[in-house]
């Protein structure tokens, strides 16, 4: 660049220069280029350009300073069209949405009016002078209509005890429900409603076929404000230890998901459904962008067996109970990371052992698709079916190699089994079984464990005064061991002036002394 003194010197002389020019310049030449476009060149525009070149500087010879420099930023262009302007989710909510349902759940509980109502010992002193007082409770959750008869698939926590459930359509229309099928453990629920049809559906999706990235939509009633739709992305495919039932095997998804939730629908981008809603991870009661839904695959093989007519769904019976590969037990065997099902127990005369399979082999794979965790080989077995063949890949002392088995229903358990047990004793009340092949199944117990253990407990029995729960084993009562309930009806039977007794809940032992 010119210094200032030097060009306002240098501008002066120009003028003068030009003053000449001007003068001796004859009229402007036109021309034509080699296509025919005039191109003329006149006094005006050499003064331009040179007044130009003196204001801005010099540039290196022979580029033009007023060329502009190239870029390689590619040129933003308008949107050609409508659709590439108005990119929206509004089609696919429209055609989902009509099928998500309120589902309302009431429910009578009894409420303590005293902290000593329903105490063994101060109502041996008082009798029943401690009333409890009922009063009725809601809650409110969403469901999916899935067949256009009514049939509605929603949770198993929402309808949990409940006397009266209705469902909510969004278009305002308000039915009676009734449950035809209800499963505590993979906490699904399938209701139907008392009304005539058709009914809105959403089609069932496979997600076996999702991937982690792909964008989803959410629909429920969170906080009961009223259908809500959420958009996010699949976080991540088989989470389990979620700790919101014994079912692990959970899309995790970045859509916000709120109390109300539950039951609601998440569908794919081709307006399929892709799971339920069940849970969220959150530490203030809010969405913290961690929510989880259960696969649409268990929620069909549900939903077929409430549309077979049975009331109970029947996972197939393997035979065998599995512990996680910890990483030290997959580096000694030399598995690149810590992954599959390990065997830690085989019955006698089940599938698992009549296939050959013994503890301490690791299934690494079901059908084709990887077992990450003995709850993704429980989801495999249960969106399989009673009476399908599955191939397992093993790994077991001797290698890797490949095992057929066939799935079976877990063996009837004998109703003399079953006993209501009566007279003067802190047991009275409960309904106790032998641990069954099936029962063992369904509480995830070791398929060779036996005993009595404890499968109903009515609320106003003395066994539900006492404090014992569903799923608690007895083990030991007065000094004498319990395997059968034919034993322990024995024991009862004698009576005692005090009784001393074990169970074994939640894998502890507890002992108590009641006088």
């Amino acid at each position: 660049m010119i210094p200032d003194r030097s060009r306002l010197r240098v501008i002066s002389f120009a003028l003068l220069a030009v003053f000449a020019l001007v003068a001796a310049t004859p009229l402007p030449v036109v021309a034509q280029d080699a296509v025919g476009n005039a191109a003329s060149d006149s006094v005006g525009d050499a003064i331009g350009k040179l007044f130009k070149d003196v204001l801005r500087g010099t540039t290196e010879p022979g580029v033009d300073s007023l060329t502009p420099p190239a870029t390689t930023e590619p040129q933003r262009q308008l949107p050609a069209s409508r659709t590439q302007v108005m990119q929206s989710f509004s089609p696919l909510v429209k055609a989902t949405a009509p099928a998500v349902v309120n589902v309302y759940a009431d429910r009578l509980v009894q409420r303590r009016s005293s902290p000593f109502a329903g105490d063994p010992f101060f109502e041996q002193f008082f009798g029943q002078r401690l009333p409890n007082r009922t009063e009725r409770q809601s809650s409110l959750g969403s469901g999916v209509i899935i067949q256009s008869s009514g049939l509605v698939v929603t949770n198993n926590h929402v309808i949990k005890d409940a006397d009266d459930i209705r469902i909510a359509l969004a278009d305002g229309r308000e039915f009676n429900s009734r449950i035809l099928l209800k499963d505590e453990r993979f906490d699904l629920a399938v209701l139907q409603i008392e009304g005539e049809g058709p009914f809105p559906v959403i089609e069932f999706g496979d997600t076996d076929s999702i991937e982690v990235g792909d964008i989803v939509l959410a629909i429920g009633n969170p906080f009961g404000v009223g259908q809500t739709v959420t958009s996010g992305i699949v976080s991540a495919l088989a989470r389990n230890r979620v700790g919101v039932s014994d079912f692990g095997f959970f899309i995790q998804t970045d859509a916000a998901i709120n109390p109300g939730n539950s039951g609601g629908a998440l569908i794919d981008m081709n307006g399929h459904l892709i799971g339920i809603n069940t849970a969220i991870f959150t530490r203030s009661g809010g969405s913290n962008g961690i929510g989880f839904a259960t696969p649409a695959n268990l929620v069909r093989a549900v939903v077929e067996t409430a549309e077979s007519g049975s009331d109970i769904f029947e996972r197939p019976y393997i035979g065998a109970t599995f512990e996680t590969v910890t990483s030290d037990i997959a580096e000694a065997l030399g598995l690149d990371h810590a992954t599959g099902a390990l065997i830690s127990d085989v019955a006698v005369d089940g599938p698992a052992a009549k296939a050959g399979l013994r503890a301490g082999d690791i299934i690494l794979g079901f059908n084709g698709q990887p077992v990450e965790h003995p709850d993704a080989l429980g989801y495999r077995l249960a969106t399989t079916g009673v009476g399908a063949t599955a191939e397992l890949d093993v790994l077991g002392r001797k290698g890797r190699k490949t095992v057929k088995i066939t799935l079976q229903a877990a063996p009837a358990d004998d109703p003399r089994d079953r006993r209501t047990l009566e007279g003067e004793n802190p047991f009275a009340g409960a309904v106790v079984s032998n641990i069954t092949p099936r029962i063992a199944d369904q509480l995830r117990l070791s398929p060779s464990l036996r005993g009595v253990i404890i499968i109903e407990v009515p609320r106003q029995s003395l066994a539900s005064r006492y404090g014992f729960r569903p799923g608690d084993i007895i083990s030991d009562v007065n000094g004498a061991t319990i395997t059968t309930v034919d034993g322990l009806a024995e024991v009862l039977k004698r009576g005692a002036n005090f009784w001393r007794f074990e169970i074994i809940r939640d894998g502890r032992r507890i002992r108590q002394i009641i006088r």
